[in-house]
């Protein structure tokens, strides 16, 4: 079997990628949406998360760079553990978001003309990228693990400069919407 070949160990996780790219985004749409104060749960207001999870995606950003670098440089060692890094900050990423829209109204964007085009682009490419990107991270950690290395590298080419994006345009919406929290 040449290593370019789906492996037997690749093949097991498969599942696992199909039911884990649907769920965490459905979880997140559903569970952002709900509000605990409606199910009698008195909360205070997680206000202090979005500075917080906007800052998570920027060190993902650098992550990301630099778990490149590390790989260009054949520190394999470097570039797994800043992966798993990257992976464990975006999944932190997640549960402050959903723990902020479980406590917190949903900010409206104050801007107009131009620059509220140029935000609901930046908002809606993330969004959809973020959803986009679930399988791409899962499929791309899976041939790393399973040492799949050639298709590893194939997909990395194709998930890098979508995570960085979804990591990068998380900043930047957070700095274009940060001046209408309450």
């Amino acid at each position: 079997m040449s290593n370019i070949e789906t492996n037997p160990q690749e093949k097991k996780y498969n599942t696992w990628i199909v039911i884990l790219a649907i769920l965490i985004p459905l979880v997140v749409a559903i569970l952002s949406r709900v509000k605990l104060q409606d199910f009698g749960i008195e909360v205070e207001p997680l206000t202090f998360l979005p500075p917080i999870y906007a800052a998570i995606n920027g060190v993902t950003a650098l992550i990301l760079i630099l778990a490149v670098m590390a790989i260009k440089k054949k520190n394999r060692v470097l570039h797994e553990r800043l992966m798993k890094f990257a992976i464990l900050l975006s999944v932190s990423f997640l549960v402050m978001y959903v723990a902020y829209h479980m406590t917190s109204d949903s900010t409206k964007y104050g801007g107009e003309g131009a620059i509220m085009y140029l935000y609901y682009f930046v908002l809606i490419s993330h969004i959809l990228l973020s959803i986009v990107i679930i399988p791409f991270v899962l499929i791309t950690y899976v041939r790393a693990i399973t040492n799949n290395i050639e298709r590893h590298k194939k997909i990395a080419k194709i998930t890098f400069p979508l995570w960085l994006y979804v990591a990068v345009t998380g900043v930047i919406v957070y700095f274009m919407i940060s001046p209408y929290y309450v």
